[in-house]
């Protein structure tokens, strides 16, 4: 979830043989088999899934997916597999397309395009760093292109915070592991461990502009050369996009009358930092015409607007710097960024950022090093229609802060979180956001030492984190998630999180979860060795004693529970969740339960509806004493609970723990 906290926990589960590694193929839960045709009509997805399905939540976004899975191949399906460390687990939808040299996906564009986004997954060396590879782009046979794909930004390895070498020992040798369930370092003969440990954060994705608007129905066919590098290149979806001519602004202090190179070869960043000082003089914007303008540092922003001609057409582009000796804040490294003064002195105000992208070069996962794309502190202040890629976290706010908006963004391709509002972040909302493949939490609220309150996480679309949850939230006041749309979290989390944990503020007020969906979630929890729920409370440092209430979420096709409420042993008799209140839910498929229960408290429900159950509807465990007046985890049946989940023999508080039932895969999402 952040980048500045211990993770408490081992991350963990075997590799096996289920990886695609270095060119070896492997048997995912289903078999590889070849695609066939799938004929001239173009299959348009949201998260993976039929677009009625989702509609009205999640962002509305200008491009189109497009899985390769759905397309004309004479490559290779993998997956379905939702199992951590395997390429599949990690592709949107669980599937993807292998190709190896000389094979081809082709997607037919559904719309009128002139960009596209290649979401793919090649190599790692030997040794670990990456290995560049090429991929042939043709429309119609023609108009070819080349991308150069690279593997430098994903593969990581190992326990947390991970490592880029594949061959590298235990990182924590002294920390508990599922692999052998001990503690290698106790363990006495030691435990053999398969190199490369627990592999993951497997793709990446890079944007290409055609030159030119093909029409719908034209064919792009992505084709691994001959002669590559690579011994295989995966695809796991296509984005095509009609991108609109770069925007100019004509009252605008351009960056290039102050020396701003945009062709990339010259440091630029003195050169905005005087057009910012202009601006500031004059009360004008900043602009930033098309071009790639070298960043390699922070610059700070304050009570100043900078705009880009499009996230298309101009990007801030910097590398890793090392710096001689570590920053005030711990930081060794420096990257590019835009920054709000510390909140200690007194943090940024109108601070408005929109039309530009953000790339930076981070590689590993550093904790102490702030090279996030925004940060600092920034209050009354917007951030909109920005392209943030491969750096540390989107957006890491540092408040106390209040009234920020952050809409219209895409994220992509994070070590760790997408964005979060660490400390005293208030009144603020996050609306309208993309945000894939993510290394931690896609969103997230953070009140350490102070409480983050009156926040609103809504219509924002989180898909693929490789760790932790879609969306997070760590104590707080008056917080609302609405309108969400989360898919495929992979582990260590699941698509929806409250919890009482990370040294939070205790959760007080109103805590709303409203018209939410989540698709495949409701993960395996990998040192518990239990499914999670799709939407999971966590009592760990204390109760979650809020007014939460939970209506009008779908829980579609959940791996294991559609809903979690739990503590943690240690904390069992102490800790509680006394009222949470569920109305008018959908629960589409589950492996395991509805409900899984296993803390102390209590739970209404009205209006839930459920189908395709895997297993007991409730599975309730309490706190684990098992008294014999029932459990310590109690339901109340408000009326209108169809599909037979909540019986009258589970009520009030039946004890019917199952600590790991079998899981029975539900059938695709369907209409309701």
């Amino acid at each position: 979830m952040s980048p500045s906290r211990a993770h408490t926990a081992a991350r963990a589960t075997a590799l096996g043989c289920a990886l695609l590694f270095l060119g070896t193929a492997f048997d995912a839960t289903a078999a590889q088999r070849p695609r066939p045709s799938s004929g001239t009509q173009p299959t348009v997805t949201r998260a993976a899934l039929d677009p009625a399905l989702v509609a009205g939540r999640g962002a509305e976004v200008p491009f189109v997916e497009q899985e390769a899975e759905n397309a004309t191949t004479n490559g290779r399906v993998i997956g379905p597999d939702r199992t951590p460390y395997t390429l599949p687990s990690e592709a949107s939808g669980r599937t993807a397309v292998q190709l190896t040299p000389g094979r081809h996906v082709e997607f037919v564009l559904p719309r009128a395009a002139n960009a596209l986004t290649v979401r793919y997954s090649i190599p790692d060396a030997p040794q670990g760093g990456g290995i560049t590879a090429p991929l042939d782009v043709t429309v119609d046979g023609r108009h070819r292109k080349t991308m150069t794909l690279t593997s430098q930004y994903s593969w990581l390895y190992n326990q947390y915070p991970f490592t880029n070498d594949p061959q590298a020992g235990l990182l924590h040798p002294d920390w508990w592991i599922t692999e052998c369930a001990c503690v290698p370092a106790d363990t006495t003969p030691a435990p053999q461990i398969t190199k490369p440990f627990r592999p993951t954060h497997f793709y990446d994705e890079q944007r290409l502009l055609l030159g030119r608007t093909h029409r719908a129905g034209e064919r792009v066919r992505l084709t691994m050369p001959a002669g590559s590098r690579a011994d295989w290149t995966v695809i796991d979806l296509l984005d095509s996009e009609l991108v609109a001519p770069p925007r100019a602004v004509r009252d605008g202090v351009d960056v290039r009358a102050f020396g701003a190179d945009p062709s990339g070869r010259r440091d630029a960043a003195p050169a905005i930092e005087r057009a910012i000082a202009v601006a500031r003089r004059t009360d004008r914007p900043v602009y930033l015409p098309p071009g790639t303008y070298q960043v390699n540092r922070h610059i700070v922003v304050d009570d100043v607007t900078i705009t880009g001609a499009g996230s298309w057409h101009t990007v801030l582009k910097g590398r890793a710097v090392a710096l001689e000796q570590p920053a005030p804040d711990g930081s060794r490294h420096t990257g590019v960024g835009l920054y709000g003064k510390p909140a200690a002195q007194g943090g940024s105000r109108n601070v408005h950022l929109s039309g530009f992208a953000i790339e930076g070069d981070v590689r590993e996962r550093i904790d102490d090093d702030q090279v996030n794309a925004i940060g600092g502190a920034m209050s009354d202040s917007t951030v909109r229609g920005l392209y943030l890629h491969r750096t540390k976290v989107g957006l890491w706010f540092d408040g106390p802060m209040s009234n920020v908006e952050v809409t219209d963004n895409v994220i992509t391709d994070q070590i760790a979180d997408g964005l979060n509002f660490h400390t005293g972040v208030t009144d603020s909302r996050v609306h309208n956001n993309f945000v894939r493949n993510t290394g931690d939490d896609g969103l997230a609220m953070w009140s350490q030492k102070t409480a983050d309150a009156n926040n609103v996480f809504s219509r924002n679309t989180v898909q693929s984190p490789t760790l932790a949850n879609g969306i997070a939230l760590y104590g707080g006041r008056d917080n609302t998630v609405s309108g969400n749309l989360v898919a495929d979290p992979v582990r260590e989390g699941s698509a929806l999180h409250a919890g009482a944990r990370f040294g939070a503020e205790p959760f007080t007020g109103a805590l709303r979860f409203t018209d939410n969906t989540t698709v495949r979630a409701g993960t395996f929890e990998l040192n518990w060795r239990i499914g999670l729920g799709a939407l999971w409370l966590y009592a760990l440092d204390g109760s979650i004693d809020a007014d939460i209430r939970v209506t009008g979420d779908h829980y579609l096709d959940s791996t294991y529970n559609a809903i979690m409420l739990v503590s943690e042993w240690g904390v069992k008799d102490r800790y509680d969740i006394p009222a949470v209140h569920f109305k008018d839910i959908r629960v589409d498929g589950t492996g395991t339960s509805v409900v899984s229960a296993r803390v102390k408290g209590s739970a209404t429900f009205e209006n839930v509806d459920a189908r395709h159950v895997g297993a007991v509807g409730v599975n309730n465990c309490g706190a684990f004493n098992f008294p014999p007046t029932g459990s310590e985890f109690s339901l109340t049946d408000r009326g209108g609970n169809d599909g037979g989940w909540l019986t009258d023999r589970l009520l009030p508080n039946t004890i019917t723990c199952d600590d790991r039932p079998p899981v029975v895969a539900p059938p695709a999402p369907s209409p309701w």
